[in-house]
């Protein structure tokens, strides 16, 4: 159900099953972008190696959204804010499909 602000959340499931963090977002993949940036970082953005599944049950429903993410650094840009530090980490994901829990 979303929430009055319209934002929904999105429970990470673990590769053993298990639901381990929550990440809200008004679209799945706000939430799934979230998810990514916490994934150990490539270097740069041309030499991501490996990328990682992330599967995102949404609250109050049998939907889990199945995403590839993967992460990167790089330095800060001029618009980023002063308090940042010198190095920032970027996400993105790519949508694999949705499945049904049975339950």
């Amino acid at each position: 159900m979303p929430r009055e602000d319209g934002k929904r959340n999105f429970v990470l499931i673990e590769d053993d099953g298990k639901e381990t963090s929550v990440f809200s977002g008004r679209y799945p993949r706000q939430a799934a972008l979230k998810a990514a940036r916490r994934l150990h970082p490539a270097p740069s953005r041309d030499e991501v190696d490996g990328k990682a599944t992330l599967r995102l049950r949404e609250r109050g429903t049998d939907r889990v959204h199945i995403y590839e993410g993967w992460a990167w650094t790089e330095s800060k840009s001029d618009d980023d804010p002063e308090w940042m530090g010198n190095s920032v980490t970027r996400a993105n994901v790519s949508k694999q499909g949705i499945e049904h829990l049975d339950e």
